[in-house]
């Protein structure tokens, strides 16, 4: 009984965070809410029995990335949006573009069944002996991680500080 309340609070809270962080004019309060909207994910993961996963969503997502996003915004110095601007000229407002985001809202609702229906009924591979293979263990993730996808592993860590070097030079206030 504990664990559903739990489980309801943590869901509840993850999808209204998330919700609120689209809807919000200010963006220094949308990067405080997905960061509890990530919390609530690290605690649903904790249900799961997925510690790693949970300690990973925190210290990567919460800590790392947002860290990230609040140096971008807080540098680029983001203004809060008006509602006459809203109502004007935003690309939101045309038809053709609302057409396009509700297409692929509908292909992400038909995607999400589609793997939850074909998910069902898969189980857990399990060795000759018995015994499931060690695919979730923190060895196996390492393993994998930095020696068969290290090349990714490298490339993505360049291209963020691409993106960081990127987003300081277009920051950059010119005084001439």
């Amino acid at each position: 009984m504990l664990e559903t309340l739990v489980f309801y609070l943590l869901s509840g809270i993850a999808i209204v965070a998330s919700a609120l962080v689209v809807g919000q004019r200010n963006p220094m309060y949308s990067v405080l809410l997905i960061i509890a909207s990530f919390g609530a994910l690290a605690g649903l993961y904790i249900q799961l029995d997925a510690p790693f996963v949970a300690v990973a969503q925190i210290i990567i997502y919460a800590g790392a990335i947002m860290v990230l996003f609040l140096f971008v915004v807080m540098l680029l110095n983001a203004p809060q949006e008006d509602a006459a601007d809203w109502d004007r000229a935003h690309p939101l407002r045309r038809p053709a573009i609302a057409r396009f985001g509700s297409l692929l809202a509908l292909l992400l609702v038909v995607e999400l069944a589609w793997a939850l229906i074909s998910a069902s009924g898969v189980d857990a591979p399990v060795a000759a002996g018995g015994v499931a293979p060690d695919i979730g263990s923190v060895r196996a993730l390492g393993r994998v991680l930095f020696v068969d996808y290290v090349f990714a592993f490298e490339a993505t860590s360049v291209l963020i500080l691409v993106a960081m070097v990127g987003a300081v030079v277009l920051a950059r206030r010119d005084d001439s």
